[in-house]
């Protein structure tokens, strides 16, 4: 490492950013003050730096190297699509390139809130030329393009480039609005509006939440599932471990100007209303019968401030699904806030009665949303105290009853939760036996295991997963096919395979402070019994369902930084038998199946028409172009979806998309029961074919 001396870190902040842009800082912003790095955030930064090279998972250097992927790291946080910063700016930037390793270990936070303040005074520009535009006439018969994804383009070189992009940008802007039908005066105060607002949320920014993008611009250059939450973040991150938020249940994330839905909460008012999506994209935001408040650009957190509210009221989402276009019209949801509790989130089941060209079998459906666990009854003593593994003990049984050939597990949006409740639920389906090892930065394993020999269903087993699956869903499904207990089903999951641990800083820092947040830590990896990692790759289905594949990563897939595959020694286990032979003839039954279906047909050409919107990087900002490419893209959809309904029978339902989303649902879980049955026909014929032959006297 090079030596460097601690005088140019301890400058205060407004030599710094002399000394960074070469000329004398420019005055803040009407209304602002310089932010600065608090007594606190200096200590929090200690115990976090001291923590981070001691305890975590991945053994990485605080070094040079590690300096200049953390300078990179923030400036994509605050201007990922590179539309605020010029270049000269981040080229001035560059002398912290080999020195925040440094200043984080020293506590020296002031480099991250230079950067900050720059970016703030060049948003403020932005912001001012952005609404000068909006007097001007576009002339929309021009032929240009408008980049909207430059997340791999160079900075602006110059004003007069700058200028250019953000000409641009405004053009599209109002383009948009044009073909959603909005009029000029409308157009032009809800643009005002939208730029006014990125502005007035930058001025809102305070020390916290500087120190906060700074931090995670650091722990996420390390891996992504560590995470420093500021005071008032963890107090909100405390609010949804207890589930017990109220507002709609759903987990959002920000990509560039867009609020996104990262995943739909179990049991939550979306979950049962069914038509959010993740990845759709919230562009409105409106409370009970109001006008909707355009949150394009807004910070996250006043997105999320926006949509949270008191129970049993109502409010309305305007949503642009995934793989639409800005300017495809959005949809309306309307739900009710209500608060998520872990008894709506429980495990429910279903019986599936196939025709009789397919026998005429039953077979049983438990959907399970999460690996819950009411640890506080159980600590009570509460002899009824609700887990997944007690509550699919019962279904088992009462299904059983019911006589069904066959169960499928549906993990399908299953995100997790608890260890040990994925173990005790591998625990109804094996004898005895290893069911997840643990190895942690040391290298040591641990092994997870069934103790109980008690074999509850020993019956033809599926096990329904998809891209959202992940972490206790992916070890359940790892065992169970490694076990080659049962089938697996769907979509490869998401491939977390990382174990974490909250840090209380406040427990950690001594003396008197204020309060300094949480870390959340990665410590260790899962295995799956035959060795292999859950991580990165995930549960690889034995039969696969139609996906966006290798060219649309997802998951720990979509992380630049995730922790890699990687594999250890096997566990000590015996599976049940070999699959192979009879993998072979399901695969083939279920590709013939779905090659004809329309749900399947449907699934397959819209993953189509969603990898040509995603693969997108620009559009045209002439008016007649984009509104022909608009009502010809709209018009594959509404033929997509007319075919599709036709030829289930369904009426035309205009808007109501969750009639579509749940016919979708129920041909992806009876097609399960389908490959469930071929097993169930392929395993009697070959024991037939291998009983001896009866003696004939």
């Amino acid at each position: 490492m090079k030596t460097k001396t601690s005088t140019f870190l301890s400058l205060g902040l407004a030599a710094l950013l002399a000394v960074l842009t070469g000329h004398a800082p420019a005055r803040p912003m009407a209304g602002d003050s310089p932010l600065a790095p608090t007594r606190e955030q200096r200590q929090a930064t200690r115990i976090i730096t001291d923590y981070m090279q001691r305890y975590h998972y991945r053994a990485v250097a605080l070094d040079d190297e590690l300096s200049g992927q953390v300078l990179d790291r923030y400036l994509e946080v605050l201007d990922p699509n590179r539309q605020v910063f010029l270049a000269a700016d981040v080229s001035a930037f560059e002398v912290y390139r080999d020195r925040l390793d440094d200043a984080l270990r020293r506590a020296e936070l002031e480099p991250a809130f230079v950067i900050f303040e720059r970016y703030r005074e060049r948003l403020s520009d932005r912001v001012a030329h952005a609404v000068s535009l909006l007097g001007k006439d576009f002339d929309f018969s021009r032929q240009e393009y408008y980049e909207y994804d430059r997340s791999a383009a160079p900075w602006p070189a110059d004003r007069a480039e700058w200028d250019d992009l953000w000409r641009r940008r405004v053009k599209n802007d109002v383009l948009s609005l044009r073909l959603a039908g909005k009029d000029g005066e409308e157009i032009r105060e809800t643009l005002q509006r939208r730029y006014e607002t990125l502005l007035r949320q930058a001025r809102q920014f305070s020390a916290e939440d500087v120190y906060q993008l700074f931090m995670n611009a650091y722990t996420a250059t390390v891996e992504p599932h560590t995470a420093y939450f500021s005071p008032r973040t963890s107090e909100n991150f405390s609010i949804n471990m207890r589930l017990s938020l109220e507002g709609i249940g759903a987990a959002l994330r920000s990509i560039n100007e867009y609020t996104v839905v990262q995943r739909v909460i179990p049991g939550g008012p979306a979950d049962l209303d069914g038509r959010l999506q993740p990845e759709d994209r919230i562009v409105g935001v409106a409370q009970e019968d109001a006008d909707f408040v355009d949150v394009v650009g807004w910070r996250l957190g006043d997105v999320v401030d926006l949509i949270r509210g008191a129970k049993g009221s109502r409010v309305r989402l305007q949503v642009l699904p995934k793989g639409a276009a800005p300017d495809d019209p959005p949809r309306e949801i309307a739900l009710v806030r209500d608060t998520v509790r872990l008894e709506s989130q429980a495990a429910d089941s279903h019986i599936v009665d196939l025709p009789d060209s397919l026998g005429g079998l039953r077979i049983g459906v438990i959907r399970v949303p999460s690996f819950y666990l009411d640890i506080e009854a159980r600590l009570r003593g509460d002899a009824d105290y609700r887990s997944t593994t007690r509550d699919v003990r019962r279904l088992l049984a009462e299904l059983e009853e019911e006589e069904v050939a066959g169960v499928v597990i549906d993990l399908r949006g299953n995100g997790g939760g608890s260890l040990e409740e994925a173990t005790d639920l591998t625990g109804l389906f094996i004898r005895t036996g290893p069911v997840v090892q643990i190895r942690d930065g040391s290298g040591r394993i641990t092994i997870k295991r069934d103790l109980d020999d008690e074999l509850v269903y020993a019956g033809p087993l599926a096990v329904l997963v998809d891209r959202d699956s992940a972490s206790a869903s992916e070890i359940f499904a790892g065992a169970i096919q490694d076990y080659r207990r049962g089938i697996i089903i769907g979509e490869p999951t998401f491939g977390k395979g990382t174990v974490q641990t909250l840090i209380d800083l406040d427990a950690a820092a001594r003396g008197r402070h204020g309060p300094l947040g949480q870390l959340k830590l990665t410590t260790a990896q899962f295995f799956r019994v035959n060795g292999d990692s859950t991580q990165f790759q995930g549960v690889v289905p034995d039969i696969l369902y139609p996906g966006p594949g290798d060219e649309a990563p997802h998951g720990e897939r979509a992380y630049d930084n995730a922790l890699p595959w990687a594999r250890v020694h096997p566990a000590r286990y015996r599976a049940w038998g070999s699959w192979e032979g009879r993998m072979a003839e399901l695969r083939e039954r279920h590709q013939r199946r779905t090659e004809s279906d329309p749900g399947f047909r449907y699934l397959r050409e819209e993953l189509e028409l969603m990898a040509e919107g995603e693969s997108r990087t620009r559009v045209s900002l002439v008016e007649a172009e984009r509104r022909r490419e608009r009502e010809a893209r709209l018009a594959r959809v509404e033929a997509l979806e007319a075919r599709y309904r036709a030829a289930l029978g369904l009426a035309d339902g205009g808007d109501d998309h969750k009639v579509d989303l749940e016919a979708l649902d129920r041909i992806q879980v009876e097609e399960a029961a389908r490959i469930l049955t071929d097993y169930i026909d392929v395993q009697h014929r070959q024991a037939r074919a291998e009983a001896p032959a009866a003696i004939v006297p």
